[in-house]
C-alpha cells in the first residue's frame, strides 16, 4: 500500500484484539490511537469527542503532549476539528496551518505538524467526535489511508454508543449521545406521556463490524442487494401498482436507487476495507445520511427517506431480523416513534403499555392519528429526523398539548411534567365526578354533548364520558384496519354491537367516507393530485353502488327494531342526497319484500362540509332530518388551508368573523325549518371553541371522548345568554380578519369561565 499504510484489515484486526482485552476506557483508547498512528505511519493521532455542549474534548492522542488529554477543548465549527465537526466531511489538507479555519492551541504542541487528515465519527447520522492523524512532512494523504480512518471511525462510534467513555467525563461534561434533546412538531391527539422509546420500525444496529472471510462478506452483500431487487421488482407487477400514476413514479424512483452502481459499488468498497457485509452498509449510509441531512436541498432531503429505507432492509436481510419491535416485548411506558405506520399497526400494540407516540410524518387526517385519538394516546406529528434522532430505550416526554417532545430529559424536567400528569388526572377525575350530571348552563340551557367515535374500543368511553350519544361513527375506520372488505354479516356484527353499546342512546352512523387520503387495501384508487377534492365518500359510494348498498343494508339490518340515524359525507349538491336516498329506499324495500323487521325509527342526514351547500340551504333541510356540520372540511374547503401542509397548518384551527358567520347561517337554516343542526369537528372539542359554537347558537356538538370532562365544565359554568349577547357584538363589529377565539378567551377569564 502506498504511504506504508499496512491495510484496513490489519488494522481492523489488531482494534479488534485491543477491544477484546480486560483494559479501561483511557487505556482501550490509548493503544487504538497508537495503533491507528502505527498503521497510517503518523506521528499523530487523536481523538475528540463531542460533548452535550457543543464541546470537543480530546480523549486521546498520540505525538501531541498527553497532557492536553481531556484539557484542550474546540467548540464545534472552530478550527480544523469544529470544522469536521460541524460539516460531517472528512478534511485532507497538506499544510494545515495556512488554512483559515486552523485554530492553535499552545498546550498540544501541534505547531510543528502540517499535513492533516481528519474524519467525522458517525453514528445513524449523528457526529460524536473527530478522529485526526497527523505529521511534520507537507503531504496529502491518500484515499486508502482516509478509508481506512473512516472504517476506524465506525468502531470508535460504537465505543461512545455503548457508554464505556462515560467514565471519562468530567462532571457537568456529558457526551453528546446522552444529552437532552427538544423536538417540535404538531400536536395531533393531546395529552401528555411520559416512558422509553420504542422504535417501530427500529434502525438495525450492527455488532460485527470486522470481517473475518472478506469473499464471503462480498457474497452475502450481493445476494442481499438480488433479493432487494427482486422484492421491489415484484411490487412494482402488484396489481395496485400496474397502472400508470405518481405512485408508480415513485416506485419507479425508488427501484432506481436500488439498482443505483455507484451506491453498491461503495458498499462493495467498503467490503474490501474489511467490514462485514452488515457494516459495510451501515458506513456507506451513515456517510450519505450525515451529508444529506446537512443540504438544503428538500428534494435530495427526502431522498434519505428512500435510502434509509432502502439501507435498513439490506440490513435486515444480511442479520435476518423482523421489520418490527415485537409489541408482546413492548415496555410499560412504551413511546412509539415511528416514521409513519397504519392504523391496524398501532392497533398490534398492547393498549395499556403505551404512553405516547411520535411521526415524522402523519397529518390530523391520518387513520393512524384518528385511532390514536380514540384510544387517547398523547400524539405530536411532523417531528423530523424523530426515527434517527432517538435510539430504543431513551427516555423520552410526548407533550402533546404543545408539540414538543423532550429526549432524554433532565430530572427536573422529568418531575416538572410528572406533576403536569398528576394534575392532568386530578383534572380528570373531577371530569369525572361530573359524568351523570346534566350540561346544562347557568342561565338553564341544556346542551347535547356526544361522542365521536369509529373503533369498537371506542365504546366504553359513551358510558365513563358521560355522553349523550354518539354524535358521529366513522364506519370507515372498521374497513380500513381490515385486509379484506367486511361481508355484510360482519358488517352487521360490527353495527349491532355498536347499537347495544349505545343502550338506547343515539348514534349516527356516517356512511363509508374513504378515498382521499383514507386508502382501504382492497380497493384500488388512482393516485390524486387534489384528494381532498378528489372521488371519496359520497362520490365513491355513488360510483361504486354495491359497495354502498351493502353497508345500508347492513346497517338497516342491525338496527332492526331499533332508531337509526344514517349521515352521508361529502355531500356537494341536491341531487347527490337523491340519489343516495334512492339508494337507501331499494334497500327498505328489500327489507319489505322479505318481511324483514324495519328500524323503528329511520332518520336521514348529511354531513355539511362542502361550501356549495350554503347557497342552498333551506332547499337542503327541506330533504333531509338533520344535518351535522363538518367544521374541519368546511373550513379548509372555505379558506383553502390544507390543514395536512405544515407551512400552513397555523392557518388551520382558528375562528375569525367570516367562519362564525358561516357556522351561524347554518345553524339559522335549521331554526327555520325545525331541523336539528350538530356540529362535529376539532372546534367542539375545546372548551373555548364549543363556548364559541353555543354562542352562534349550536345546542348539540359531538367531540373526542377526551374533550367531553373539559367540555362539561365549561358549559356548567357558563352564562349562555350572556356570551350569545357578547358573540352578537362582536359579529357586528369589524373583526373580520381577527380570531374570535381570543375574543373568547377574554370573556371566559373576566366571567370565571372554567376553560
Amino acid at each position: 500500500m502506498r504511504g506504508g499504510l499496512a491495510g484496513p484489515r490489519v488494522l481492523l484486526r489488531r482494534i479488534r484484539e485491543i477491544m477484546a482485552e480486560p483494559l479501561g476506557a483511557q487505556d482501550r483508547l490509548d493503544k487504538i490511537v497508537v495503533q491507528i498512528a502505527s498503521n497510517v505511519v503518523a506521528e499523530v493521532c487523536s481523538v475528540y469527542i463531542l460533548r452535550a455542549d457543543d464541546v470537543l474534548e480530546l480523549y486521546a492522542t498520540e505525538g501531541l503532549n498527553r497532557d492536553a488529554v481531556h484539557q484542550t477543548s474546540l467548540s464545534v465549527g472552530e478550527g480544523l476539528v469544529g470544522l469536521i465537526a460541524a460539516q460531517a466531511r472528512p478534511l485532507n489538507l497538506s499544510d494545515a496551518q495556512s488554512h483559515p479555519g486552523f485554530a492553535y492551541r499552545p498546550e498540544t504542541g501541534e505547531e510543528n505538524y502540517h499535513s492533516f487528515l481528519g474524519v467525522p465519527i458517525l453514528r445513524a447520522g449523528r457526529t460524536l467526535g473527530v478522529l485526526v492523524v497527523q505529521n511534520k512532512a507537507s503531504r496529502s494523504y491518500y484515499d486508502e489511508e482516509e478509508e481506512a480512518l473512516q472504517t476506524v471511525a465506525m468502531v470508535l462510534a460504537e465505543i461512545v454508543a455503548s457508554g464505556e467513555l462515560e467514565l471519562l467525563s468530567r462532571d457537568g461534561a456529558e457526551l453528546n449521545l446522552s444529552q437532552p434533546l427538544h423536538l417540535e412538531g404538531l400536536s395531533m391527539a393531546e395529552g401528555i406521556g411520559l416512558g422509553h422509546v420504542v422504535l417501530h420500525d427500529p434502525r438495525v444496529i450492527v455488532h460485527e463490524l470486522i470481517a473475518d472471510d472478506l469473499e464471503a462478506e462480498a457474497v452475502r452483500l450481493d445476494e442481499a442487494v438480488k433479493l432487494l431487487r427482486l422484492s421491489i421488482d415484484d411490487l412494482l407487477l402488484r396489481d395496485d401498482v400496474a397502472k400508470g400514476g405518481e405512485h408508480r413514479d415513485i416506485l419507479e424512483a425508488y427501484r432506481m436507487f436500488a439498482y443505483d452502481r455507484g451506491w453498491v459499488r461503495r458498499m462493495r468498497e467498503a467490503v474490501r476495507t474489511g467490514l462485514t457485509a452488515e457494516a459495510a452498509v451501515e458506513r456507506v449510509q451513515n456517510d450519505m445520511r450525515a451529508r444529506m441531512m446537512r443540504s438544503t436541498d428538500p428534494y435530495l432531503r427526502e431522498r434519505l427517506h428512500d435510502f434509509d429505507d432502502l439501507a435498513n432492509r439490506l440490513l435486515r436481510s444480511l442479520l435476518g431480523e423482523q421489520s418490527a419491535v415485537s409489541p408482546e416485548n413492548l415496555p410499560k411506558d412504551a413511546i412509539i416513534v415511528a416514521r409513519n405506520m397504519g392504523a391496524a399497526e398501532l392497533l398490534d400494540y398492547e393498549r395499556g403499555n403505551v404512553r405516547g407516540l411520535v411521526l415524522e410524518e402523519g397529518t390530523h387526517t391520518s387513520h393512524v392519528v384518528i385511532v390514536a385519538k380514540a384510544l387517547g394516546i398523547p400524539t405530536v406529528g411532523m417531528v423530523q429526523e424523530a426515527t434517527s434522532l432517538v435510539e430504543n430505550g431513551d427516555a423520552a416526554i410526548v407533550d402533546a398539548e404543545s408539540g414538543q417532545i423532550h429526549l432524554r430529559p433532565a430530572a427536573d424536567m422529568q418531575s416538572a411534567y410528572g406533576e403536569k400528569v398528576r394534575f392532568r388526572a386530578r383534572r380528570q377525575e373531577q371530569y369525572r365526578l361530573l359524568r351523570d350530571e346534566a350540561a346544562i348552563t347557568l342561565d338553564g340551557v341544556n346542551i347535547g354533548l356526544q361522542m365521536n367515535a369509529g373503533l369498537l374500543v371506542d365504546l366504553p368511553h359513551l358510558q365513563e364520558a358521560g355522553c349523550d350519544g354518539i354524535g358521529l361513527f366513522r364506519t370507515e375506520l372498521q374497513f380500513m384496519v381490515s385486509a379484506t372488505l367486511p361481508r355484510k354479516n360482519q358488517q352487521e356484527q360490527i353495527y349491532s354491537a355498536v347499537l347495544d353499546a349505545a343502550d338506547g342512546k343515539p348514534v349516527t352512523f356516517r356512511s363509508l367516507d374513504v378515498g382521499g387520503d383514507k386508502i382501504l387495501p382492497f380497493i384500488s384508487l388512482a393516485q390524486e393530485e387534489n384528494p381532498a377534492m378528489g372521488w371519496r365518500a359520497i362520490r365513491l359510494g355513488l360510483d361504486r353502488p354495491g359497495l354502498l348498498r351493502l353497508q345500508l343494508r347492513a346497517l338497516l339490518h342491525a338496527a332492526s327494531g331499533r332508531h337509526l340515524k344514517i349521515m352521508f359525507p361529502m355531500i356537494a349538491s341536491l341531487d347527490e342526497i337523491r340519489d343516495a336516498k334512492e339508494l337507501l329506499n331499494r334497500e327498505i324495500l328489500q327489507l319489505e319484500r322479505h318481511n324483514r323487521k324495519m328500524p323503528d325509527v329511520l332518520e336521514v342526514g348529511i354531513m355539511l362540509e362542502v361550501p356549495a351547500l350554503l347557497f342552498q340551504l333551506d332547499e337542503l333541510m327541506d330533504m333531509v332530518d338533520f344535518v351535522s356540520v363538518g367544521s374541519n372540511d368546511l373550513y379548509q374547503f372555505l379558506f383553502a388551508v390544507d390543514r395536512g401542509n405544515t407551512r400552513i397548518s397555523k392557518r388551520f384551527g382558528h375562528l375569525p368573523g367570516s367562519f362564525a358567520r358561516t357556522l351561524k347561517q347554518i345553524v339559522d337554516a335549521g331554526k327555520r325549518s325545525g331541523k336539528p343542526v350538530t356540529l362535529c369537528g376539532e372546534l367542539a372539542g375545546t372548551p373555548l371553541g364549543a363556548m364559541g359554537l353555543l354562542a352562534l347558537g349550536y345546542r348539540s356538538i359531538s367531540m373526542s371522548p377526551s374533550s367531553i370532562g373539559p367540555v362539561k365544565a365549561m358549559i356548567l359554568s357558563l352564562d349562555l345568554q350572556k356570551v350569545t349577547d357578547f358573540m352578537d357584538g362582536c359579529m357586528k363589529s369589524d373583526i373580520e380578519s381577527g380570531d374570535l377565539l381570543d375574543l373568547l378567551q377574554d370573556f371566559a377569564n373576566q366571567n370565571n369561565v372554567a376553560i
